[in-house]
């Protein structure tokens, strides 16, 4: 009898997760719960593996693996820069999430929507664990895909009273307050950096490489997520918010290592050493609990695992449609 040489995958149909049923699957609140959940079930950042990247003739290639109980994946990433001339995306992706003891392929999934979401989820979840109650006044600096991801999923998540916009070009801005007014139902305006003193959640969706507003203005309850920089030689916050705040961050391993944010406060001594930090998983378990009259900063740089959470989530809404509401978790959490 002859074997036959055609693996698994060359026998079945891998299915592929589009954008759109990404988002129909899994709305921000049951991917900010699924994140937690893992949390809560000990998952521990600080061994994920850091992500690897090769330069190529065009830009950036970058793979980001994970596991998870009986879960693993990768993402798998290419950075262009010079397509933002010619209108192609300058980041293009596909995730592939494997699982059960045989490790067999599951899903491809849209690698763009599924980092949109988890990185807007993410992003909630840290300002979750430390907002308080009640309405808040949302800010949030940029105007790029990051930027109206993290405002669909905070409008999602929280009571949102208005909406503040900052962005280099105003006509950007008002874009994006005109777009949060017709599908999200959300008030806002086009505003100046100086508009920090009034809000109660402040997100950085930009590449910058110096702060962008003066850390005394922020209010003492504020939360600030700062997710754009993630290169140690950009930032997007001073010294002075760095110094007066709570700093919660993804891991200590990866922010150390990407996080500019963190690596240059620690240099200047705004910020003491790494044990002032404070992991998002030592929050969720209770270790850590930010100190009240505080802001509080939470400096994101993305995490393998937090990619592969939500792929297995949206995969276990999609074989139990019944599971599919705000609450959604994970099976294997």
């Amino acid at each position: 009898m002859t074997s036959s040489l055609a693996s698994p995958v060359s026998r079945q149909q891998i299915p592929f997760i589009s954008g759109e049923q990404l988002r129909g699957a899994l709305n921000p609140t049951a991917a900010v719960n699924a994140l937690q959940a893992v949390l809560e079930a000990g998952l521990d950042p600080e061994s994920d593996a850091p992500r690897t990247r090769v330069t190529t003739s065009s830009g950036l290639f970058l793979q980001m693996p994970s596991t998870w109980k009986d879960s693993v994946g990768t993402k798998l990433l290419t950075i262009t820069e010079t397509n933002a001339s010619n209108g192609n995306p300058v980041i293009q992706g596909i995730y592939a999430i494997f699982g059960g003891s045989s490790q067999a392929p599951l899903a491809i999934l849209d690698g763009i929507e599924l980092t949109n979401l988890r990185t807007s989820a993410v992003s909630a979840l840290g300002a979750r664990l430390a907002a308080g109650r009640g309405p808040k006044h949302l800010l949030v600096f940029g105007t790029g895909v990051q930027a109206w991801a993290h405002i669909q999923t905070f409008a999602d998540v929280f009571e949102i009273s208005a909406i503040t916009v900052v962005g280099r070009n105003p006509s950007s801005a008002q874009a994006i307050i005109d777009r949060a007014k017709a599908e999200l139902g959300l008030d806002g305006a086009v505003g100046a950096a100086s508009e920090v003193s009034r809000a109660d959640l402040i997100i950085c969706c930009t590449a910058s490489v110096e702060p962008l507003f003066d850390g005394n203005l922020v209010s003492e309850h504020a939360v600030v997520v700062a997710m754009g920089a993630h290169e140690p030689t950009s930032r997007e916050l001073d010294d002075v918010l760095l110094h007066r705040s709570n700093v919660v961050v993804e891991s200590r391993d990866s922010a150390l290592r990407e996080a500019g944010d963190v690596i240059q406060a620690i240099e200047s001594g705004a910020i003491r050493d790494a044990s002032e930090l404070m992991s998002l998983a030592e929050v969720v378990s209770g270790a850590k609990i930010p100190i009240e009259g505080r802001p509080t900063v939470f400096k994101t740089t993305g995490m393998p695992w937090q990619d592969l959470v939500i792929a297995r989530a949206v995969l276990d809404v999609l074989h139990n449609p019944s599971a599919l509401s705000e609450n959604a978790l994970p099976s294997n959490a």
